[in-house]
């Protein structure tokens, strides 16, 4: 797994705080970043059910029989 550097600003009491309790701050920092990450991209997901669910829902019973009917016949 490759690695780069990201350089952030924090307050130097943080900083020296993490330092003082053994906190591994690039530890810490990787972990919210992948947590940050994951959310978002639930929340993507999310959306785009949503607005398949909403196309789906304008499709009529008819629409999907023909549809099925169109697919079996092509095999």
């Amino acid at each position: 797994m490759s690695t780069t550097v990201i350089s952030v600003r924090v307050r130097k009491e943080l900083k020296e705080r993490a330092r003082e309790l053994g906190i591994d701050i690039r530890e810490v920092l990787e972990k919210a970043l992948e947590e940050a990450i994951r959310r978002r991209e639930e929340e993507e997901l999310a959306k785009a059910l949503e607005e398949l669910k909403e196309a789906l829902s304008r499709i009529t019973e008819e629409e999907w029989v023909r549809a099925v009917r169109g697919s079996r016949d092509e095999r």
